[in-house]
């Protein structure tokens, strides 16, 4: 079946990216809703980075990485590259040279359902990556795939122009049309969990602050000493 390169697709707003940048994946996946996540097979390269920026998706076959080529001139200012493949493959598709082409671009940062390699030097270089494996098995260049088109991953379908947003914890996708209300349930998660925490710092109980002693006695847990128990 004859692939597609999408040019020029609609995506996320700017500021609205910027403001995600600055939340972790599990607040933003809570905001909304506990949805968004890409899986736990997707592991973070290196340590610390925490990025977010619009979806450029890519389509390839397995063990071959030709539709990385095509989808690096369609990158551009604030983008992250999102690679899967058309069956499982674990094969190395990126590495360090498509980065540098990548980072002249601006592009943040990579995530593949796939394997990654050279790994140290993405690491030197400072080019985040999120992968589903590592591997230094090479690809061929030689069948068609897609590029900016609708694809699946972990479970969650990922649209050209969505912001991906990717930590320590992992990656997530917050779709382009729910980005700004995303935002604002970020904030206001934010704003609970500080509370929340000033709370702790002062010796206050979850059990109390979320009312839960009512949910074990809902569910029929009851409290007894130790000395009654005949133990």
């Amino acid at each position: 079946m004859p692939g597609v390169i999408i040019t020029n697709p609609p995506k996320a707003e700017v500021e609205d990216v910027e403001a995600l940048a600055g939340y972790g994946t599990a607040t933003v996946g809570e905001a909304m809703g506990r949805t968004g996540f890409l899986g736990t097979h997707l592991r973070p390269i290196q340590q610390g980075a925490q990025v977010a920026g619009t979806a450029v998706t890519v389509l390839c076959w397995p063990g071959d990485n030709l539709m990385i080529h095509a989808a690096v001139e369609q990158c551009g200012e604030g983008d992250i590259l999102v690679v899967t493949t058309t069956s499982p493959c674990a094969d190395g598709l990126f590495g360090e040279l498509f980065a540098t082409a990548l980072a002249h671009r601006g592009v943040r940062g990579v995530v593949l359902n796939t394997g990654i390699r050279d790994t140290a030097e993405l690491r030197a270089m400072g080019f985040p990556a999120w992968s589903a494996a590592v591997s230094p098995q090479g690809t061929v260049k030689a069948t068609g795939g897609s590029v900016n088109v609708p694809i699946v991953m972990g479970g969650q379908m990922i649209h050209p122009g969505d912001v991906i947003v990717a930590d320590d914890d992992g990656v997530v996708v917050v779709p382009r049309e729910r980005a700004r209300d995303t935002v604002e349930a970020s904030e206001a998660r934010e704003r609970k969990e500080a509370a929340a925490r000033t709370a702790f710092q002062e010796g206050q109980l979850g059990l109390d602050r979320y009312g839960l002693r009512e949910t074990l006695t809902r569910l029929g847990v009851t409290y007894r000493s130790h000395e009654g128990t005949g133990s």
